[in-house]
């Protein structure tokens, strides 16, 4: 009986070593893996905050955290430091789960805290999750902008701009529900402000009011040209 219970003690002791040392060993992959991607501290919401909120009004209420992330994952302005911001105000509201961004904070009564690029016009459009790539466009973000329109009663996609710059990328709102969708649940959109020049602007709005866009975030050495032919139900099937 002796012999039983220490052999069963003993098998304890090795189950709860072995547990350990998965555990360990995960967490060291985990760790190993997070270095290798150069990880970086950045501030994040944690919950929704209001317009008008200060930063640090924000940090006390706990909205606002620091979470470690890869560095390229990091959006541009992204801060590790409520510090520089402590006393500016969210200039639109800031959801949970985005970034802490320099670009999102200005003084009380600020209209607009937009860098637009010397010899660029702001513009901005509404769009649901899956045409901005599902939340993944963040401010410096280069996107090619396609565009699904219908022509002498034929729809037809075909790319609008080949790469535009994103300015922001929030502002949330929701797609007001018409037609036969009236009865349904409301779609989440957001608003999408990009830089473009004089020719893009009066595509960009053109193409919303009279069509769907949709964006494409750009790869490296992406080359795109408007010059290949539009798709539409004649040749949506050929090679």
């Amino acid at each position: 009986m002796e012999r039983r219970t220490l052999l069963l003690i003993a098998a304890l002791v090795v189950a709860a070593l072995g547990t350990t040392m998965v555990f360990l060993y995960v967490n060291g992959v985990n760790d190993r893996a997070l270095a290798e991607q150069d990880p970086v501290q950045v501030l994040v919401a944690t919950s929704a905050i209001d317009a008008g909120t200060t930063a640090g009004e924000a940090l006390a209420a706990g909205a606002i955290e620091s979470k470690e992330i890869s560095r390229s994952s990091a959006a541009d302005n992204a801060l590790s430091d409520v510090t520089p911001i402590e006393d500016q105000v969210a200039l639109s509201p800031i959801f949970a789960g985005e970034q802490i961004l320099t670009t999102k904070f200005g003084a009380a009564g600020s209209s607009t805290n937009l860098p637009i690029p010397d010899g660029k016009l702001a513009i901005s459009v509404q769009l649901d999750d899956p045409a901005r790539l599902a939340g993944f466009l963040a401010p410096g973000s280069k996107v090619a902008i396609f565009l699904t329109i219908n022509a002498n009663g034929k729809e037809k996609s075909q790319l609008l701009l080949p790469e535009v710059q994103v300015l922001s990328a929030d502002g949330k709102t929701l797609a007001p529900a018409t037609g036969d969708t009236a009865n349904a649940s409301q779609a989440p959109a957001a608003l999408v402000t990009l830089a473009v020049d004089q020719a893009q602007y009066q595509k960009v709005f053109f193409a919303s009011s009279h069509g769907q866009m949709s964006f494409a975030l750009l790869g490296k050495d992406a080359k795109l040209s408007p010059s290949v032919p539009g798709t539409d139900i004649d040749n949506l099937f050929a090679n």
